[in-house]
């Protein structure tokens, strides 16, 4: 069992551009389910793990909405806490080369108040956690603690910060909080944007505790650099972009249900991949992120799409 923790939103995408004479033009919004964790939770069930997500949900039209979404890809909602708060909005911008920006609406959401659950569901390998569940208090604390705990019984807890600059209110006091993350992290994945605005490199994060570092390289690829020396790269596969919107979430999905794939979903399993090992799963990773890239919105594949690790 993987367990995704973290937020569940509804983005608001733009569907066309319109505008009358010479008034600004206006775009059309549509919602779609989202959020870095649920995209990832819904890639990882469409994928075929065995999956739970652990996160607080409206109990609103939205609400309900999401948790279907999960349902619908055969994840685990038991460990879903609800409130009577309302959802979290998150606004996309699509830039010409597809890459998305966000403005988001989160005061007073629901899912800033999740509490550490007594428990993780039985059978549980692996618990992956990042976005903005990991910045808005008081729920960040809350995943903050779960992740220490997770990691302290010894299971595999993958990291990807996502950073979201206009939720941050202190970039320096996140990037230490990120820095006390690392011990507790067995797989850290995240783009070179978000490595740029970390500072530091990827072998300093490596000798904090990480087995392995994921730089995601948008259409360039992805590489991977161990702890004890190693780096491999791939190529990103080509495709014709739609937009990037859950591209990252699928490549976390790709990384843990590859592991699975390899009996390596534990620390000293990440810690003993071989080079070519790697080499596999970062191709893997790419050919399930480019299916999300072809198609508009967070809209992870399904294994038919993607074929074996």
């Amino acid at each position: 069992m993987i367990v995704v923790a973290g937020e569940a939103l509804i983005d608001l995408v733009p569907l066309s551009a319109g505008g009358d004479g010479g008034a600004p033009a206006l775009r059309a919004l549509a919602p779609r389910l989202g959020g870095g964790p649920y995209n990832t939770a819904v890639a990882l069930g469409r994928l075929g793990s065995a999956t739970a997500f652990c996160s607080r949900v409206s109990r609103d039209a939205f609400g309900e909405a999401l948790l279907d979404g999960v349902r619908a890809a055969g994840v685990d909602v038991a460990p879903v806490q609800r409130g009577d708060e309302p959802t979290t909005l998150a606004v996309a911008s699509i830039g010409a080369d597809g890459s998305a920006g966000y403005t988001f609406y989160v005061e007073g959401t629901a899912d800033r108040l999740f509490a550490v659950p007594d428990a993780l569901p039985a059978g549980t390998r692996a618990v992956s956690f990042g976005t903005c569940s990991l910045v808005l208090e008081p729920g960040a604390s809350a995943y903050e603690e779960l992740m220490r705990r997770a990691a302290a019984q010894g299971l595999c807890t993958a990291l990807d910060p996502n950073i979201r600059p206009g939720l941050i209110p202190d970039a320096d006091a996140y990037r230490a909080r990120f820095k006390s993350w690392l011990p507790s992290t067995t797989l850290l994945k995240l783009s070179e944007e978000d490595a740029e605005w970390l500072g530091g490199t990827p072998r300093e994060w490596l000798s904090a505790g990480p087995a392995a570092v994921v730089i995601t390289r948008g259409g360039d690829g992805l590489t991977v650099l161990t702890r004890d020396g190693g780096e491999q790269s791939v190529p990103g596969e080509r495709v014709d972009v739609v937009d990037t919107i859950g591209a990252g979430d699928t490549v976390n999905a790709a990384l843990l249900h590859g592991l699975a794939q390899q009996d390596a979903l534990s620390p000293s399993g990440v810690a003993g991949l071989s080079g070519e090992d790697w080499a596999r799963l970062l191709r893997f990773a790419a050919r399930a992120a480019a299916v999300t890239c072809s198609r508009a919105g967070a809209e992870p594949p399904y294994a038919s799409e993607v074929g074996a690790v």
